[in-house]
């Protein structure tokens, strides 16, 4: 299927779409969920606000490195609990720096998303045992077989295009 309109287009083909798209459906029935039990706080949120709650007060770049993740994806996903009234910031020891804090709202959430990120833990547990070939398995032989070889190595064997200098 093409999508870009050129028959040749390299990107119509894309090896991690189908997981991708699984990740966003299992995502999609979270939010679902979450809606009938009248929270307006998002699946991808919950690291975060759990991650606050057992840390206490953190800086952006602390946030970042808990989450590990980008300084800039961290303080975008601070940009959005801030305005779902989940956290608050302050300054922090100088004026680059931003302390991000859970609010009451955010608290109060904090026993409903720990046991829904348990619930959701044991549920891919167990979809993970009634496939063939599980899962998690696949991920250690990926890992174990880029440990043997490198994937840019793999890359490069098949790059036929060098880039002009």
């Amino acid at each position: 299927m093409t999508t870009s309109g050129s028959p040749d287009d390299p990107t119509d083909v894309d090896f991690w779409r189908p997981l991708r798209t699984l990740r966003d459906a299992m995502e999609a029935e979270l939010a679902a969920l979450y809606r009938d039990r009248g929270l307006t706080v998002r699946p991808r949120l919950t690291k975060p606000v759990i991650t606050l709650a057992r840390t206490g007060p953190m800086t952006i770049r602390e946030l970042a490195d808990a989450l590990e993740v980008t300084h800039s994806a961290a303080s975008q996903t601070v940009g959005v609990l801030r305005g779902d009234g989940l956290v608050e910031t302050t300054p922090g020891r100088d004026a680059r720096t931003r302390v991000v804090t859970l609010t009451a709202h955010g608290r109060a959430l904090v026993p409903l998303l720990e046991a829904e990120w348990r619930a959701t833990e044991q549920a891919l547990l167990d979809l993970d045992s009634e496939i063939r070939y599980p899962f998690l398995a696949v991920v250690a032989d990926l890992a174990a077989a880029l440990e043997r070889r490198p994937f840019r190595e793999r890359v490069e064997e098949h790059l036929s295009v060098t880039v002009p200098a």
